[in-house]
């Protein structure tokens, strides 16, 4: 676990660290926005491609093996990172290092699952979600940080030896805890998952780059092929007998609820966390780094506060946990929707603290929750349909927040009298940030709703394959 979670926090890390330089790469390598926006786009079509074959591979490699390619290609897309002097070799690095997540990440849940008895299960996640929440926090901080002092090319620099640390511990340490099947793979099923997800994140990620929008054709087709495609594969999968990610998950109500859950979480994540930092930029004015270190300590208390969440689901269950934290977001959401460039620097941080603190309360314990009900054999698709979705859940997350951004800058700018005025411009981002966070609200009463049906597994219910 050591070794997993050492690379699972790199991974993460340099993923979110990349997005505060954009600025200075697109000045270093002279290229647009849009061009640069791939950097981030890759990543998650990357990731939105090969999440869905992830339940297949994981029956069909052993633990070893998909932990050896997966910091393989971590590994070396960081190196070419780190070496990179051109746009092309740092976008082939991204896709490299997206593979290496797309595979620890899966392997991770599903080696919990198998490695950790049903009463400890929810502070093992605990830590899985310190890694997925606490390093997305320190990127931009550490990463403002370097960029001030060296080049971006520390970012990779840094990773890379607590890669390398985190392979040679795996190699000693790591054993093999899956039974490898010999089942395989369906070429139909590849093409119309890779088509299907990789279309509708693609599209979607289109959309939040603001060009054209929602009506671009590029958007619009994307998103209708890849819903198509997405059809297609879920009728394919339920006459398949061996299918490559099996759609019975869905037969057990708390795995969907759980996935609800989790997808708001990650849906109110990112688009508050790609609102806060323009608003704190080029609203309040702040730079890069003082934005980042304003938003690391709500992140880091989420990251500390994730074990301790688990241990509370492992002794009382989900549903006090569950609703008491969507409680404390609503509240941090309604606060957030009325936020100017006033507001004191002491205010947003005690807003942004309980808003990932509430959100610890919900995730792991309801991700855990929802992923104890299946029976052993559903646990690799479980969490390859649970990553998956997230990856999709992300991209619409941040292409929604864009559009409201955009769309309430425009109605403000509109009225106004002197709308090319900073003084105006900073009121527009505002007006546009407020509507961002009332739909981040509406999210999280969504959740609130569904969690009000979460109950405590009963995990030798699950055992039986009883959906009970």
């Amino acid at each position: 676990m050591a070794s997993l979670l050492i690379c699972g926090f790199v991974g993460m890390f340099s993923e979110t660290a990349l997005n505060i330089a954009i600025s200075n790469l697109m000045d270093v390598f002279q290229i647009s926005a849009a061009t640069a926006q791939w950097l981030t786009t890759g990543f998650l079509l990357t990731l939105g491609i090969l999440m869905p074959m992830t339940g297949w591979l994981l029956q069909r490699f052993t633990t070893r093996q998909l932990f050896i390619a997966s910091l393989a290609s971590s590994i070396v897309g960081t190196l070419i990172a780190a070496l990179a002097f051109n746009f092309e070799m740092l976008m082939l690095a991204r896709v490299l290092q997206a593979v290496g997540m797309g595979l620890l990440i899966p392997l991770m849940f599903n080696t919990i699952l198998i490695v950790y008895p049903p009463e400890q299960r929810g502070a093992a996640m605990g830590f899985v979600g310190l890694v997925i929440m606490f390093a997305p926090a320190t990127g931009p901080s550490v990463a403002g940080l370097l960029i001030e002092y060296f080049t971006w090319h520390y970012i990779f620099w840094l990773s890379l030896p607590f890669l390398i640390v985190g392979l040679l511990v795996g190699l000693k340490y790591l054993e093999n805890v899956t039974e490898v099947t010999k089942s395989r793979i369906d070429i139909l099923s590849v093409i119309l998952s890779t088509i299907g997800f990789g279309g509708v994140v693609f599209g979607f990620s289109k959309a939040g780059e603001g060009e054209g929008g929602w009506t671009s054709a590029v958007v619009v087709s994307s998103i209708i092929i890849g819903l198509i495609a997405l059809v297609l594969f879920a009728l394919r999968q339920n006459v398949m007998r061996e299918p490559m990610m099996n759609l019975r998950v869905f037969k057990y109500p708390m795995y969907i609820v759980g996935l609800v859950l989790v997808l708001a979480c990650m849906m109110i994540i990112l688009s508050s966390m790609i609102i806060l930092p323009m608003f704190l930029q080029n609203g309040m004015g702040l730079t890069a780094f003082a934005a980042g270190l304003m938003l690391l300590p709500g992140s880091a208390l989420n990251g500390i506060l994730s074990p301790r969440m688990g241990r509370l689901f492992d002794k009382y269950g989900p549903r006090g946990l569950v609703i008491s934290g969507l409680i404390i977001v609503v509240a941090a959401l309604w606060f957030f929707s009325s936020i100017s460039v006033v507001s004191s620097v002491a205010f947003l941080v005690t807003l942004h603290v309980g808003l990932m603190v509430g959100i610890s309360m919900v995730w792991m314990p309801a991700q855990t929750n929802g992923l104890n009900q299946l029976p052993p054999e559903l646990y690799p698709h479980g969490t390859a349909i649970m990553n998956t979705l997230q990856q999709v859940a992300g991209a619409i997350g941040t292409a929604v927040a864009i559009s409201i951004l955009t769309g309430g800058m425009q109605t403000y700018l509109h009225s106004s009298t002197a709308p090319t005025e900073q003084a105006e411009l900073a009121k527009a981002l505002t007006f546009g940030s407020q509507n961002v966070f009332i739909f981040a609200m509406i999210v999280t009463l969504i959740g609130l709703c569904t969690g009000f049906f979460i109950r405590r597994v009963i995990v030798k219910h699950a055992m039986m394959n009883s959906p009970h």
